[in-house]
């Protein structure tokens, strides 16, 4: 293999860099009164990292960041990424025991935590030698030391870890490399036509792709990042009454409470380039409704923390008009196949595994103190959904061949409620099905076989509430015999069948 010729390399630091010198004074992170020009915040960002080399961090090493959506969470990111550092994104909605798991996987040199999570991370026994506590005064070198000598980087060096759900019942750290982060903001700018006069609302958690992916490409571009702490209907109604936006990103869970608001005060709103996201999972009245009051397309994408926005983003639902298909078209920043369980491509009309592979791709999974890329090795990542392929080239989505839950933008998987309910003394059996759901898209329902009839359902929803995040815990737990349980000639238990007795 030929080395990389260090003229080809780019990271993230020398685009952002271009922006501060071509759109000093533009606006490029808020957040309520707050507002950073690109100046001032190559000013915070070259303060972080003078910060984290002077604790002793250095290239690929981890940092963990605990916190709400806020500027310095942008402004830490980038600040690793001029070092080399790995920024591992916690999932705030997981519980204790799953967050954890999640520290414990990537052994991290320094937790920066806010004061809404400090108490939770002091409650642990994490083992991480140094903690930040983002809202108590953070002593900051002198500006000289702000300029600090800035060691080699790679693009294909890691930046972030975004933790998926396992198939296995414990989240899985992705990491998502410099070069990967490059490519999605270019993919981001080619695909949907945006550029630095489109805004992005950040509502959604900087521990999902979906903020923390568009909200650099925005940066990179020099377009504006508006950061809210959440999702609020209010608060995203007022912003686009003063912000042009590109993409804003909604999911299920805040379509309709949107829908409400705009409804409410249908006052004037500056342009909205696109709206949505995962339009399978959304009720076409909705999609219908939301593209109507702004006037603008739904974004009927299909991606994932491991590949970005492709494979699947490359069309549009026309505004106010209530969808008839929802065949996707193949992104044009990636290659995809779609083969059968021996890897043999598929004929047209044939339901097959999607494989994907292109510059977006993560790096692999964190495990072991390394980057474990065994899931790439073939050349492909098999993302895990099947498909059709149709002879115009659109695709449909048929089903995933790794049962999964997709709730309000959440991914599930159905062994991780498992894990816990057989967990249970009183339990002899358990599995868990998604049930369609008109706000969230899809939500969990458990099947169980108890040992102990007596033993009530509602004590098993508490008792799943007290070792899962909020999300995960079963909407309805439903009890069975196991004889009643549909399995296949080697005892399995066939989830189609169960999903089929809801």
């Amino acid at each position: 293999m030929h080395p990389q010729p260090a003229a080809t390399r780019l990271c993230l630091t020398d685009l952002f860099r271009k922006r501060v010198r071509t759109r000093p004074d533009a606006p490029a992170l808020s957040h309520g009164e707050r507002s950073l020009t690109f100046r001032e915040l190559e000013t915070r960002v070259r303060l972080w990292a003078a910060l984290l080399h002077r604790r002793g961090l250095r290239r690929g090493e981890r940092i963990a960041v605990w916190s709400e959506n806020r500027t310095e969470y942008v402004e830490i990111q980038l600040a690793a990424a001029r070092l080399g550092i790995i920024v591992a994104c916690l999932n705030w909605r997981l519980h204790s025991s799953e967050q954890l798991h999640c520290i414990r996987l990537v052994e991290p040199g320094m937790v920066l935590v806010s004061a809404r999570y400090r108490e939770a991370l002091e409650g642990m026994d994490h083992g991480v030698p140094q903690v930040i506590d983002l809202d108590a005064p953070i002593d900051f070198p002198s500006t000289d030391a702000a300029d600090l000598p800035e060691g080699p980087v790679d693009p294909e060096d890691g930046f972030l870890i975004l933790y998926t759900s396992g198939t296995t019942g414990l989240p899985k750290g992705a990491v998502i490399s410099q070069r990967a982060t490059i490519a999605r903001s270019m993919a981001y700018a080619a695909e949907f036509r945006l550029g630095g006069e489109d805004g992005f609302i950040a509502w959604s958690p900087f521990f999902h792709m979906a903020a923390t992916d568009h909200s650099l490409a925005t940066l990179l571009l020099g377009g504006h990042v508006i950061v809210h702490d959440g999702f609020s209907a209010e608060q995203v109604r007022a912003t686009l009454e003063r912000e042009p936006i590109g993409w804003l990103v909604a999911m299920p869970g805040m379509i309709e409470p949107l829908i409400e608001a705009l409804e409410a005060a249908p006052g004037t709103r500056r342009r909205v380039r696109m709206v949505g996201a995962m339009a399978d999972l959304v009720p076409r009245q909705q999609i219908a409704r939301l593209t109507a009051l702004l006037d603008a397309p739904y974004l009927n994408s299909f991606g994932s923390t491991e590949t970005g926005v492709p494979p699947a983003s490359g069309s549009l639902l026309e505004a106010g008009r209530m969808p008839e298909s929802l065949s996707k078209q193949e992104s044009g920043w990636c290659d995809v196949r779609l083969v059968d369980e021996e890897g043999r491509d598929v004929p047209l009309e044939t339901p097959g595994n999607m494989w994907v592979r292109g510059p977006t791709l993560f790096s692999g999974y964190w495990a072991g103190g390394r980057i474990d890329d065994s899931e790439l090795a073939s050349g492909w990542f098999n993302l895990g959904d099947l498909f059709v392929r149709h002879a115009d080239g659109s695709l449909d989505f048929v089903d995933r061949s790794k049962y999964l839950i997709k709730s309000g933008g959440e991914n599930i998987y159905p062994a991780e409620i498992e894990r816990v309910l057989l967990a249970h003394p009183g339990v002899a059996e358990a599995v868990v099905v998604r049930r369609k759901d008109d706000r969230w898209g899809e939500v969990p329902v458990a099947f169980v076989a108890l040992r102990d009839e007596a033993l009530p359902a509602d004590s098993l929803r508490a008792y799943c509430g007290e070792h899962l995040a909020g999300y995960k815990v079963p909407k309805e737990i439903r009890v069975i015999s196991a004889d009643a349980l549909p399995r296949n000639s080697t005892g399995k238990i066939q989830k189609k069948l169960v999903e089929a007795m809801l």
